[in-house]
């Protein structure tokens, strides 16, 4: 990657990326709350199965924070249950519901809040970690906060571009300090990721079609393990 320092490795990613995929317009939701919903469902589960919960929560009229509050778990449960995780699910969903009832059901009034405040709030809310938090703040309300997955860290490990300790904050801050603090980057940078891991740095990757194998420091030893 020429120049080994992680700005400069980061940038490269990303630059890769973009021209291999162009640009990914994501998060596919109608309204804000639309996408704090999805962070919840899209937990543990690919997001073809999210579509088909919120298409459920859609039919039934059911995708606002007051419908979450007045239905019962089994029954939002029950419209959610593509998902899977669905009865825990619902519970996280509730709870998000009844948190943005202090609010007035409208999650644009967030965006008043200091960021970091902000998210202390929501990882104060039941079923919201670091990730989920994350992604609410990025992608429903336009704020600076690099998601870290299993995709990021997998990707990023394997081309030798990792920090150590391997924690959810130190990850955070390689990417943060390496980048412009600008949510559209970060929400372009962060669906990259996402498509190209899915798509061949998988658990059981497809390196020989991968735009960053001369990157990658594992490559080889991925597609040909018997050689190492």
């Amino acid at each position: 990657m020429g120049d080994p320092s992680p700005a400069a490795g980061l940038n490269h990613v990303y630059d890769t990326l973009f021209r291999c995929y162009g640009p990914q317009n994501w998060w596919p939701a109608e309204t804000p709350f639309e996408m704090m919903a999805g962070a919840i469902l899209t937990q543990s589960t690919a997001w073809s199965n999210v579509e088909k919960a919120v298409a459920n929560l859609k039919k039934a009229g059911s995708l606002s924070p007051a419908a979450f509050r007045n239905l019962d778990v089994a029954e939002l449960a029950a419209l959610i249950r593509p998902s899977g995780y669905y009865n825990a699910k619902a519970k996280k969903l509730k709870a998000l519901a009844e948190w943005l009832e202090t609010l007035d059901d409208d999650p644009t009034a967030l965006k008043s809040v200091a960021p970091n405040e902000l998210r202390q709030e929501l990882l104060g809310v039941h079923g919201i970690g670091p990730e989920t938090a994350d992604s609410i703040l990025l992608y429903a309300l336009e704020m600076p906060f690099f998601v870290i997955d299993a995709y990021t860290r997998r990707l990023f490990s394997r081309l030798g571009i990792a920090p150590c300790p391997d924690r959810y904050d130190d990850w955070q801050q390689l990417f943060t300090t390496a980048l412009t603090p600008d949510p559209a980057l970060y929400n372009e940078f962060h669906a990259l990721i996402v498509n190209h891991a899915k798509t061949f740095c998988r658990v059981r990757p497809r390196c020989s079609e991968c735009c960053l194998r001369i990157d990658c420091r594992d490559a080889d030893k991925l597609i040909n393990p018997l050689k190492v």
